[in-house]
């Protein structure tokens, strides 16, 4: 029996004039194809007009966090990823 994890990924883009919905397009893209599931999205206002992106998934607890955090640096308009919950996933 394969244990999901279940994060939440703080993405940062590179400016406040950033298309948002296209990184979580590229973002959900990126995911499933690691096979996670139940992708969710939050904007957050930072400052000076910046939102981050607070992607939520369940993915493979055996996939670790490395593979989120290597997938999504890969796109394009992003200035940083960071891990900001991490937990099993029950049921």
């Amino acid at each position: 029996m394969t244990n999901i994890a279940a994060i939440i990924v703080k993405i940062m883009p590179l400016s406040p004039n950033s298309n948002l919905k296209e990184i979580e397009k590229h973002a959900t893209y990126a995911m499933e194809k690691q096979g996670a599931k139940n992708i969710s999205f939050e904007e957050k206002e930072v400052a000076f007009g910046l939102k981050s992106i607070h992607m939520k998934l369940a993915i493979a607890e055996e996939k670790g966090t490395d593979i989120v955090e290597t997938e999504l640096s890969k796109l394009a308009d992003i200035s940083s990823i960071t891990i900001e919950d991490y937990r099993r996933a029950f049921g």
